[in-house]
Order: structure tokens, then C-alpha cells, then sequence
């Protein structure tokens, strides 16, 4: 399989990505569902460490430092460092942002890697709904220093229209930020791995595709 199929065995099997009928906080209701909540042992956040570090490498983009937007990118980030150092010999950095800047002991919003003028950094989170934490991101890191956001990378990149748009948040992000964001797996990796055998799912090809069909951005 490829490291993408191999994504996609793996969600399911943590029960990251289930298939049923679900009610979006958009209200729009899906035929599947991603939880990535659903990480939580040592076996797990290595293995998906290793798949950040897989799109990294696979797509080329350029790194100095990984940024985990606090909380949820701090352990992403953090295994996403260390599988590029174990996986692929790529010694990079990380740091991550404080809730609250501190103001006693080293101080400052962020934790980690100094950043300097012109470092490359690429943003690592779980799923991009609305492009908030981008949003919220970027000035913080403009504030630390003239960095070089190369990308964000990201584990699903659902391809679906926001709510008053027809791009994507994915689409949207480039737009507003000029940042590429890259994902592990698209919705289309998903429905093509159903199709293949690669995990079970075929009873809900037809509702996944109407929606895709529905609320689908073009890309």
C-alpha cells in the first residue's frame, strides 16, 4: 500500500474516521466523520508522526521548524519532529505558542525554537475546518520574527465548500494567507481507498459521493 492508503487503514482502525450518518456543527449532515480526538496511546501518535513527516518529504516543502498551534499541534508537532529525525535523518526544530504569554522565567508567547527573520516554518494541525487556527497563527508568528511560513500540513483535507463560499477552507487559506496548506489525504483518497478494498465502507460509496457532489469545492 501507499503511505496514503496506509493513512487511511490507520484511521480507521483508531476510529479516527468512521462512516454512518452525522450531523456537522455546520449542520450539514455527513456520511462519515473524522474524530482525531480519537489519538491517544504512544503506538498511535508515533505512527501518525511518521505520516506528517511522510507529507513533508513527499511534497518537498521547504523546513527550518515545525509550529503546534496550542493545544492540539503541540503532541502533533512534537511527533511530527522526531519522526523527521528518525524516519529521514531531517533535524529540524519545533516550538509551539503559549494560551497566555508568560512574563517571569524564559517569558514570551513561545516555547521551543527562537524564531529569527526568514526562518522557514511550516504550521502542523489535525483538521482545518475554517481556517481559524491559521488565522490566528500568523500574526503570532509575524510578531516573533519576518518568518517564512512555507506550508501547513494537516491530516484530511475534507474538499468541502465553506459555508459562505464556494472554496474551500483549504482554498480559502491560500486566498487570505498565501499559504499552502498540504493534507496526508483528500476526501477523493478516501473514497478511491473504499473502492480498492483498502478499507471496508462500500455500502456508503453512493451517500459519500451525493455529498461530495453537493458540498464539494472544485479544485
Amino acid at each position: 500500500m501507499t503511505y496514503k492508503e496506509e493513512f487511511i487503514r490507520f484511521m480507521v482502525d483508531s476510529g479516527v474516521l468512521t462512516f454512518g450518518e452525522f450531523t456537522l456543527k455546520s449542520g450539514r449532515k455527513a456520511p462519515y466523520f473524522i474524530n482525531c480526538g480519537n489519538y491517544k496511546t504512544g503506538a498511535q501518535l508515533a505512527k501518525l508522526g511518521e505520516y506528517y513527516a511522510e507529507c513533508i518529504k513527499d511534497n518537498d516543502i521547504p523546513v527550518e521548524t515545525l509550529f503546534g498551534p496550542a493545544y492540539k499541534g503541540i503532541p502533533l508537532a512534537v511527533s511530527a519532529v522526531v519522526a523527521l529525525s528518525n524516519k529521514f535523518g531531517y533535524d529540524v526544530s519545533y516550538c509551539f505558542d503559549r494560551k497566555e504569554a508568560k512574563d517571569h522565567g524564559e517569558g514570551g508567547m513561545f516555547v521551543g525554537k527562537k524564531l529569527t527573520d526568514g526562518e522557514k516554518v511550516v504550521i502542523i494541525d489535525d483538521v482545518m475546518t475554517s481556517g481559524k487556527a491559521l488565522g490566528e497563527s500568523m500574526p503570532k508568528l509575524k510578531s516573533a520574527a519576518d518568518v517564512n511560513v512555507t506550508g501547513m500540513v494537516i491530516t484530511v483535507d475534507r474538499m468541502e465548500k465553506a459555508l459562505d463560499t464556494d472554496f474551500s477552507a483549504v482554498q480559502q487559506a491560500y486566498k487570505d494567507f498565501g499559504v499552502k496548506v498540504y493534507s496526508i489525504v483528500n476526501i477523493n483518497d478516501i473514497i478511491k481507498a473504499i473502492e480498492d478494498g483498502v478499507v471496508e465502507g462500500k455500502e456508503y460509496l453512493d451517500a459519500m459521493r451525493a455529498y461530495r457532489a453537493q458540498y464539494g469545492a472544485e479544485y
